[in-house]
């Protein structure tokens, strides 16, 4: 069989659905292969004032929650075949899916735009260690231009050569991140560690809204990665495999983060998230560790393009799914070169971006999830047809109970919310906005909206529906 895949919207054929529950769990480790994680825990204990406590807490938390709705949401992926945005359409309706996809093509710019300047400063980094090269403008375009298009080829090719890749570069970071655990336990001043005072408990929940937010970033996109799976793949063991492969990164790597802002607070405010392990770890150490994460970090842009390929076609784009992803990897080349020439603080930008990412990703979340509790199965040829006579055409192309719902709780998240770019007005002086929830009542309102308002009766799958015109 040919590495390259060829499906598309199209719901993948059952004689093809032969892959296991199992192998979620290497996907979601390597979505997680980050050194961005290690920054996030140090901000928890800088910029919140949390204890080492307090950030297990976090780190136990928020994959849990996170990755929990990555996996239900992925049921779906089982269920019907196709990619998240396309039996997204059974929901929205073939012309109502063009407002949250729109919405959540251009927040995949943003996330594949900050992985790809990590995986330069990766790349910059192991050269000043290693050759003393420092990063002029022309070598940060040269190393951002080489991690663009090594995702682009990566993704390009498809799931398969996601997977292959991921399952090698786990066992790697894997053991690197150990043998880095081990020198921290050995050199770290444990009595300065937990001898920290506590933190407020609003800034602990704040904390894990965000580490969360990353986790949330992928639902829609979680039945890209079930699809393949046959239609009697256990439910609880992709929710299962989904958690614990992210959970087993996320919450070593924030502790570790946490830890090693000790003995470098300045860890939080710097310029870029990864220099600091050139300066903490020792050269073999800190090189192939370096390395690593820089395939990490490569994987996780992969998987993100992968997934905003599909997201491009379903919002027009008559194109096969590489040329899609080409388009989100030209943006994220020129929003990193930006973002690498002239941001003054990369963790300031991320966190802003974070905080409204969340709330983006969870009014698609909150309506596609309710619908599911009612849905059971989609209509494959449905989900291509465009035309009028569709059956998820519904009213003028759009389902009223989903557009509304969808748009309340957008508007009710940003009204809680609050970062570096933006303060909602209700961001302040109660419960939801002081403890950075703006993502929860995102997800609460349209959930509970869709729910309630009238929606149209479901369509049942039709066998003999002829074919429809493909997108």
């Amino acid at each position: 069989m040919s590495a390259l895949e060829t499906h598309g919207l199209e719901p993948v054929p059952d004689h093809e659905r032969t892959a296991r529950t199992r192998e979620l769990f290497p996907t979601w480790v390597a979505a997680n292969m980050s050194v961005l994680l290690l920054t996030v825990g140090a901000s928890l204990a800088v910029t919140y004032g949390l204890n080492f406590w307090q950030a297990l807490t976090v780190g136990v938390t928020a994959p849990v929650v996170s990755y929990g709705l990555v996996g239900l949401i992925g049921v779906a992926g089982r269920r019907g075949g196709a990619p998240g945005m396309a039996l997204s359409r059974a929901v929205f309706g073939q012309r109502g899916n063009l407002l949250p996809g729109a919405l959540i093509w251009v927040a995949r710019w943003g996330w594949e735009t900050i992985n790809a300047v990590t995986g330069a400063y990766a790349l910059l980094t192991v050269l000043d260690i290693l050759f003393g090269v420092h990063g002029g403008t022309a070598l940060i375009v040269v190393t951002l231009l080489l991690f663009v298009a090594a995702s682009f080829a990566i993704s390009g090719l498809g799931i398969r050569a996601v997977r292959r890749c991921t399952t090698w570069a786990t066992w790697l970071f894997g053991a690197f991140s150990v043998l880095v655990l081990a020198r921290l336990v050995v050199e770290t001043d444990w009595g300065r560690v937990f001898g920290r005072g506590a933190g407020p408990a609003s800034a602990m929940i704040t904390g894990i809204g965000l580490v969360a937010a990353g986790g949330i970033s992928w639902v829609p996109t979680s039945p890209d990665f079930t699809r393949y799976l046959p239609g009697t793949a256990s439910a609880a063991a992709i929710v299962r495999n989904t958690v614990c492969g992210a959970g087993v990164v996320v919450l070593p790597m924030v502790l570790m983060g946490t830890v090693m802002a000790s003995a470098t607070p300045d860890l939080a405010a710097a310029r870029d998230p990864v220099s600091f392990l050139g300066e903490l770890l020792p050269l073999w150490l800190a090189v192939p560790y370096l390395l690593t994460a820089l395939v990490g970090t490569l994987l996780i842009n992969s998987m993100s393009m992968y997934s905003a390929g599909f997201t491009a076609q379903t919002l027009g784009f008559r194109v096969p799914r590489p040329w899609a992803v080409s388009l989100n990897a030209l943006i994220s080349l020129v929003l990193g070169g930006i973002l690498m020439l002239a941001a003054r603080s990369f963790m300031g930008t991320f966190v802003a971006f974070l905080s409204l990412l969340a709330v983006a990703f969870s009014a698609w979340a909150g309506v596609f999830g309710a619908d599911m509790l009612r849905r059971k199965e989609y209509d494959g040829e449905a989900l291509l047809d465009t035309t009028r006579t569709g059956a998820y055409w519904y009213r003028h192309g759009f389902c009223p109970a989903a557009v509304t719902a969808w748009a309340a709780g957008l508007g009710m998240g940003l009204l809680f919310t609050t970062c570096d770019w933006f303060t909602g007005p209700l961001a302040s002086n109660n419960p939801v906005g002081a403890y950075g929830l703006g993502w929860t009542a995102t997800i609460v309102t349209s959930g509970l909206l869709y729910a309630v308002l009238p929606k149209p009766a479901v369509a049942e799958p039709v066998s003999d529906r002829p074919t429809a015109m493909a997108i």
